[in-house]
């Protein structure tokens, strides 16, 4: 594959992750009674988006496109999805003791900034395979609830199913 179309799918990747994580959340905000004008420019947001695709693909055949954007909106929503997941399955982000650890094994309370690089994220280093664990987990109340993680994955699939229904997504999806 040469530079510049390599170039572009990245772009086009980028993009639609965009696309895709305002769907979920204007999905969400629906749900919550926002004021109109919160939607309004959500809506407005994704059609600027919409836009953006339709320009990085307009040269491409149209079956290569449509089968690309197909893929790589499954692709996208499937790693969002993903990363939900690895977010929950990780006590630490959501423990009162939460320490992130740089290159030289130091804690800090908050994210460092500068010199020091986050390498793990845990509690408390313990020799144990997995390396970091929580050993005293207490759970902040800022933390999203299992309730709270359920809703968000169920919107994920909600999107998910909303592509997957999408039979011509040109004709279905972008050009609303």
């Amino acid at each position: 594959m040469n530079i510049k179309k390599k170039e572009l799918r990245e772009a086009l990747k980028l993009t639609i992750k965009g696309l895709i994580i305002q769907e979920v959340r204007i999905i969400q905000l629906e749900q919550s009674f926002p004021p109109p004008f919160i939607l309004d420019e959500m809506a407005r947001s994704i059609e600027e988006a919409k836009r953006k695709v339709i320009a990085l693909v307009r040269l491409m055949p149209p079956k290569e496109r449509e089968a690309l954007i197909k893929r790589l909106i499954r692709q996208s929503v499937d790693e969002e999805i993903d990363q939900a997941i690895r977010v929950r399955k990780k006590r630490c982000f959501r423990c009162i003791h939460v320490r992130y650890f740089d290159e030289a094994g130091l804690p800090h309370s908050t994210l460092p900034v500068g010199e020091e690089r986050v390498q793990v994220i845990g509690c408390e280093v313990i020799s144990s395979p997995s390396g970091i664990e929580c050993r005293n987990f207490a759970e902040t109340p800022l933390a999203a609830s299992i309730d709270d993680y359920l809703d968000e994955m169920s919107v994920f699939y909600e999107v998910k199913d909303m592509f997957d229904d999408i039979e011509r997504i040109w004709e279905d999806y972008l050009t609303k």
